[in-house]
């Protein structure tokens, strides 16, 4: 069948740009960039390995088989490209502790790597091109932070919606596909993967982590269906009852995922996470500690906390269901409950959401005093910055305060590569040996000379 198409659309234009870039082109900063986003989601994912809804996940993937293509990180199971991504996707993606790109929408472009990682382990790729399929999965996602105006996530849809436009390219680059198949495939994905905003809202399930994986796996399924010659709307975005035309709500700037593509790369703009929490809740969490280290105070020296964040960040963060988090989902997008922890802990680390501290009694005696309030100044700043605003009134009266505009992690407040190493020592360390764990720092590295990207999978099993 053939795949003729309209030879000026935007899912084209996306996808002469993933066909056509070279590593050659790449600025060094760029691949640096790239190199750190892999080995912080590496990190991320061995931080996972224990969770539920990973190991769930796992058998699933395991009983299902299928044709050895690609490693599962951790296990070391190899299975089909397909579900490889999905899996490692969800690894990733668990603990809601990889990077973080908020503009107009939120998104994690690191959710993508494992597309990239899986079809590249399936074609005999080696390690620049690897590189290449971060730095495109990058660029063309967080494009899709900028387009609409607001962003999609504030009329009800998650950014798996925009996900399912990007994954199709990685993996269809990563899988030697001409244009008119990648656009095929970004028509095939795109069409068929549109997510509710209801998974991340409310007491939230295990499809709070799963929703942009599925997403991450539909992009490779649908570049596997577009290489044996499935065709898909050319015009999944632009054309009639397409993306713009469907959600029509919000005003769409098609210029943000086009210009300048390939002359400029957003990579070096994405932010890290310093805390395995939703994002709106790092510039709260910092201000907190900072109040907490710099007045020596103890959880029982606190008589009530005052939050002022964003109105989204009240809204979803500080609903009913926020202040009585019975799940590791629920409680790691609790705004409440990730302040009650910097009070205690000062620190919010993974720990923070197990089941044993889900129960603590210190927790619970907190969550009462905190309330959060939407600060209407805060919105005219938003999103060039994420504001917020915490209060502590202590029990001898004093009210402490302390504003903070850009969480650690953002490239106005960078985490060093030393900082990133021990983040991923942090995470690795719990399965991996300092020997195991060296060798895949000294590896990401120096990826780009790696001839057969299946090695560097293979450092990833435990």
């Amino acid at each position: 069948m053939s795949h003729a198409g309209p030879t000026d659309s935007i899912s084209r234009t996306m996808a002469q740009f993933a066909a056509t870039l070279r590593f050659e082109d790449l600025p060094a900063a760029a691949v640096h960039e790239a190199k750190r986003f892999l080995l912080d989601s590496v990190g991320c994912a061995f931080g996972a390995l224990g969770s539920a809804d990973v190991q769930i996940a796992h058998r699933y993937i395991e009983n299902l088989g299928g044709t050895p293509e690609a490693t599962v990180i951790g296990s070391g199971l190899r299975t089909n490209a397909v579900n490889a991504a999905l899996m490692n996707s969800l690894l990733v993606r668990a603990l809601d502790y990889n990077d973080i790109y908020w503009k107009q929408d939120p998104s994690h472009p690191s959710d993508i790597i494992p597309a990239g990682l899986a079809c590249a382990e399936k074609a005999g790729k080696g390690g620049r091109d690897a590189l290449l399929a971060v730095v495109i999965g990058h660029e063309l996602e967080m494009r899709w932070c900028l387009a609409a105006s607001p962003g999609v996530r504030e009329m009800g849809w998650h950014h798996a919606t925009l996900t399912q436009f990007v994954s199709p390219l990685v993996a269809g680059r990563m899988l030697d596909l001409t244009v008119d198949q990648m656009v095929s495939a970004v028509g095939i994905s795109g069409s068929s993967h549109n997510t509710f905003g209801c998974v991340v809202a409310g007491h939230l399930t295990n499809m709070k982590n799963a929703a942009d994986p599925l997403a991450v796996q539909a992009g490779v399924i649908a570049a596997e269906l577009a290489k044996l010659g499935c065709t898909g709307p050319a015009l999944v975005i632009e054309g009639r009852e397409g993306l713009f035309d469907t959600i029509r709500n919000v005003a769409w700037q098609a210029e943000a995922l086009t210009d300048d593509l390939g002359e400029q790369f957003l990579i070096t703009r994405c932010s890290y996470k310093a805390y395995p929490t939703e994002y709106l809740t790092h510039s709260p969490i910092s201000a907190t500690i900072h109040l907490c280290q710099e007045h020596d105070l103890a959880p029982e020296d606190v008589a009530e906390i005052t939050v002022k964040t964003l109105k989204r960040g009240a809204e979803i963060l500080s609903d009913p269901d926020k202040y009585n988090p019975t799940t590791r989902e629920t409680a790691d997008h609790s705004l409440p409950y990730c302040i009650a922890v910097a009070v205690i802990d000062r620190s919010v680390l993974p720990t923070a959401f197990s089941e044993a501290r889900l129960k603590d009694p210190r927790i619970w005696a907190l969550l009462p005093k905190i309330r959060v309030v939407a600060e209407p100044a805060f919105e005219k700043l938003f999103p060039k910055v994420q504001p917020a605003e915490v209060t502590i009134k202590a029990t001898d009266g004093r009210a402490l305060t302390r504003r903070v505009d850009y969480a650690k992690g953002d490239p106005l407040d960078p985490m060093s590569d030393d900082e990133l190493i021990a983040k991923f020592r942090s995470q690795a360390g719990l399965w991996l040996d300092a020997a195991r764990q060296d060798a895949i720092i000294e590896a990401t590295w120096a990826l780009e000379r790696t001839d057969d990207i299946g090695d560097y999978m293979r450092l990833l099993a435990t």
